[in-house]
């Protein structure tokens, strides 16, 4: 039978009563969400998982918890793969690669600091400072998870940061996976080169301007969770062999409505949504050359794919590989769930 536990129930409890200020304190009177909510719609999701498995919070030394889902726990043989989540997502997200994914090896998927039900802390205001807190939360989750080395996978905005992990710490590092990484080019001088993200993107940007990326989402109160449903049905859509209903919806409302505090620090680190005030293409190099990454790609994706050849080509005497998978877009792992599990099982096979 799958096992799910939180394991240490207090420590739940304190993450969902930290101190709150005046706004934070009314967010919840208008908006219909709470940290318990959250916990509940995922505890649906989680509920589908079928390998053995573990819920808990991971406890770093300044204090920040890191919310852990570990699948297959036994295989101690194998290196181990650990999955970063994008922007505004969360570890449920990932409920169509879990199971497959750790039928060989063990499996660790966590919310980024600042995300899901992970802690929610102040970041710093300084793009390069921001993005540190963010690879040093997730250095501090390895050591205190005890690993040792691993495969790292990160998507979109986890990818940026899988990579800028990578920059510091290559050792831990056995093969670097991006798929459809965020923030890499540079932003083109010419308008005429700069490629159009989707609707919803667009949309979010003429009712914002500079606010926060979900500020909308707070700011529509009980009206929040229709409105994620207006801006993205196609998520659901993308989940339907999982769930019939609004379970998705309700996850993605809850993991966005609550206090910001990743969501300021992607604002910080960004440019415009498209693109990362560092971009990432002109660091990578700084990865040691015997660090294989790949690339994956979906075919429809708003994502600049040519940044995967470019890395290729200035890496001569390093592995790059670059997959583009047909009928996907952004959300590569949950378009086209089948396929992607099947590329990157290949990827951790040929590790082992």
């Amino acid at each position: 039978m799958p096992e799910l536990r939180d394991s240490d129930p207090v420590m739940a409890e304190e993450l969902e009563e930290q101190p709150q200020s005046w706004l934070t304190g009314w967010i919840p009177s208008w908006c219909p969400t709470s940290m318990s909510k959250l916990k509940t719609v995922e505890s649906r999701i989680l509920q589908c998982i079928q390998n053995r498995f573990s819920a808990r919070y991971v406890s770093l030394p300044d204090k920040n918890k890191i919310w852990t889902v570990t699948v297959s726990p036994e295989f101690r043989d194998k290196t181990p793969l650990v999955m970063v989540h994008g922007f505004a997502g969360g570890v449920g997200l990932w409920i169509q690669n879990l199971d497959p994914l750790s039928s060989r090896r063990t499996l660790h998927a966590f919310d980024l600091l600042g995300f899901g039900r992970s802690s929610r802390p102040t970041f710093l205001s300084d793009p390069e400072e921001a993005e540190e807190q963010f690879v040093s939360s997730i250095e501090q989750w390895r050591e205190e998870m005890g690993i040792m080395d691993m495969i790292l996978l990160g998507h979109s905005l986890g990818g940026f940061l899988a990579a800028s992990y990578c920059i510091k710490y290559p050792q831990r590092v056995k093969h670097l996976i991006l798929v459809d990484p965020w923030g890499f080019p540079v932003l083109p001088t010419d308008p005429s080169q700069v490629r159009s993200p989707p609707t919803w993107v667009k949309a979010l940007a003429a009712v914002l301007g500079r606010s926060n990326p979900l500020a909308v989402v707070r700011a529509a109160g009980p009206w929040g969770p229709g409105l994620v449903q207006r801006f993205r049905p196609d998520l659901k859509r993308k989940f339907e062999g999982f769930f019939e209903d609004d379970t998705i919806m309700e996850y993605i409302y809850h993991c966005n409505a609550q206090t910001p505090s990743g969501e300021s620090a992607f604002k910080t680190m960004m440019e415009k949504f498209g693109w990362a005030k560092r971009p990432m293409l002109s660091r990578i190099q700084a990865i040691p050359r015997d660090v294989p990454i790949t690339f994956i790609y979906g075919a429809e994706t708003w994502i600049d794919r040519s940044t995967g050849e470019r890395v290729k080509e200035e890496r001569p005497n390093s592995y790059v590989d670059t997959l583009v998978i047909k009928g996907a877009s952004h959300h590569v792992y949950a378009d086209q769930p089948s396929i992607f599990n099947a590329v990157v099982e290949e990827i951790c096979e040929a590790v082992d």
